[in-house]
């Protein structure tokens, strides 16, 4: 009967992969992964037999880890199991999906691997993937320690068999990793203050555009802005208390229940602001043109005066900015300025969601290394080493210390796969990590990346949607992709649309989905408050 079930699964897994992301007519199924049993024989010296799994993560076009390479032994020395990665292009998750549904329904599942969007819902329900609720604790202790027991409440919560078991390992994070930032070094410039409130905000953002806080003498500064479909701009947001990751409006508790912070007075409110501030000019213009590359390059050459990302990740921009412009920039966290009626936060989600999943009706021997696999690669004594890699691949020995090398994906081999350290990404190691990994060339950068992570915290809450399993969505895949959202949102701030059709937006929202997903949404969290 198991067998059938899955075979109906796979088939239907493959069914909506081909349309979802398409097939290359001529690519061929795991044309990396060369089928073979890599399992190492015990030697003649009587050493412990050491037993390869074969492991899938993200991988964005590194070298794959193949039996008896520099990472392959590495990694044996390090945690006493073999892992084999082979190269699965990513492509933005969908060529990783593509190929993990093909191999599914081959009957070829990795022994552990990274489920995505949503996948590991049917794959329990279907009994493909293990249940770890006895085999974690028992068989890897530093994992079950390092992982907090109200995230394992959720991940209980989150089980589609309704048993409240385990069946994935969530990633974590224990402090809020994005908020925005500005040019402190412009506000001195100028004789401002930090602001506080959104007024003073605003009046900042005027100084940037119309005083030249950079000194070239061009009015080419641009105050704030972001990307296209209105991302990266959720310091925008955050001010009205909006639950938001990245540009995506997520969930928490309005008017007293769970509710997508899309809908709300919140966001309409928000929405009429940033609409303003677009009008004035106070946001880039090119906003909703730019890409990644695009918006980047504006902040690294110096251009920008207040943006959103990743707090601690200005250790990256500041060199840019002062080999660009010949300025030592000071780019701290910006509180989250106050607005009458509103309580302002950075959105905070220590569960990020599943990082592995172990395919079930293993043998024992596989299963055990897997265990095995799971237990030393949460060990933190073990993640400086596995932070620094390989020797002569990864990192190299200066003076005595190890300093890593410029990123070079034609001759280094995977990482992700044993990156424990940002699976479950913990502020006092990565704190020290940075300060021990660094020369002193990059100090001062390091120490503005560190503060702003301790600084950020003051502003974060997490929030109530933490956790919420993607299976809330099923059937309702303009709901997820926030697709209905970004239309209305991109052409009210653009000034396309008046404020008065956010509220033809809500019907359309609730109508085509809406309201079922957030009855879905609320099961889900009084079952977990329960």
């Amino acid at each position: 009967m198991l067998r059938k079930k899955l075979f109906i699964l796979l088939l239907t897994v493959l069914m909506v992969a081909v349309l979802a992301v398409g097939c290359s007519s001529g690519e061929e199924i795991g044309q990396n992964y060369n089928g073979t049993n890599n399992d190492s024989s015990e030697g003649e010296t009587g050493e412990e037999e050491i037993v390869d799994i074969e492991v899938w993560s993200v991988n964005e076009g590194f070298k794959e880890i193949d039996s008896g390479s520099p990472l392959y032994e590495f990694i044996v020395d390090e945690i006493g199991v073999g892992v084999i990665s082979p190269y699965v292009e990513w492509n933005g998750g969908k060529g990783y999906t593509n190929q993990l549904n093909m191999r599914i329904a081959a009957g070829e599942m990795p022994d552990m691997f990274l489920p995505y969007n949503g996948i590991e819902y049917d794959l329990a329900k279907n009994g493909a993937i293990e249940d770890l609720t006895d085999l974690l604790p028992e068989y890897a202790p530093n994992l079950w320690e390092l992982i907090p027991d109200e995230v394992w409440d959720t991940v209980r919560t989150n089980d589609p068999t309704g048993e409240g078991r385990i069946y994935y390992i969530p990633a974590i994070r224990d402090y809020g990793i994005t908020g925005g930032m500005i040019r402190q070094d412009w506000i001195d410039k100028l004789g401002l203050e930090m602001p506080t409130t959104q007024e003073e905000y605003v009046d900042v953002l005027r100084a940037f555009k119309n005083e030249d806080p950079n000194g070239n003498g061009m009015q080419d500064e641009i105050p704030t802005g972001g990307r296209e479909n209105g991302r990266w701009m959720d310091h925008l947001f955050a001010m009205y208390g909006i639950a938001m990751f990245e540009g995506f409006p997520d969930w928490d508790i309005y008017d007293g229940e769970l509710t997508n912070s899309a809908v709300t007075q919140n966001m309409r409110d928000a929405l009429e602001f940033i609409s303003e501030l677009y009008a004035e000019g106070l946001i880039d213009q090119e906003t909703f043109l730019n890409d990644k590359q695009a918006w980047d390059g504006k902040i690294n050459s110096g251009l920008v005066g207040s943006y959103f990302h990743w707090t601690e990740t200005v250790y990256d921009r500041l060199p840019q900015i002062e080999a660009g412009t010949g300025v030592k920039a000071d780019l701290p966290v910006l509180p989250v300025p106050k607005v009458p009626g509103y309580e302002g936060f950075y959105s905070h989600e220590p569960t990020l969601g599943p990082q592995w999943v172990v395919k079930s009706g293993m043998e024992e021997e596989k299963l055990m290394a897997t265990m095995k696999f799971l237990d030393n690669y949460a060990n933190q004594e073990n993640w400086e080493d596995m932070y620094y890699g390989v020797e002569g691949m990864h990192h190299k020995i200066i003076d005595g210390k190890r300093v890593l090398l410029p990123e070079d994906k034609s001759t280094q081999q995977v990482m992700d796969v044993i990156k424990a350290y940002n699976h479950f990404s913990l502020i006092d190691f990565k704190s020290n990590l940075l300060m021990e990994a660094v020369g002193e060339e990059q100090m001062e950068y390091v120490e503005q990346g560190i503060r702003n992570m301790e600084e950020n915290q003051k502003y974060v809450k997490v929030i109530a949607g933490n956790g919420m399993p993607e299976s809330v969505y099923n059937d309702y895949p303009d709901i997820r992709s926030n697709m209905i959202y970004q239309e209305y949102a991109t052409k009210i701030i653009l000034g396309e649309y008046p404020i008065e059709k956010f509220d033809e937006f809500v019907d359309r929202w609730y109508e085509t989905g809406g309201e079922e997903v957030t009855q879905r949404a609320r099961d889900w969290y009084d079952k977990l408050e329960k």
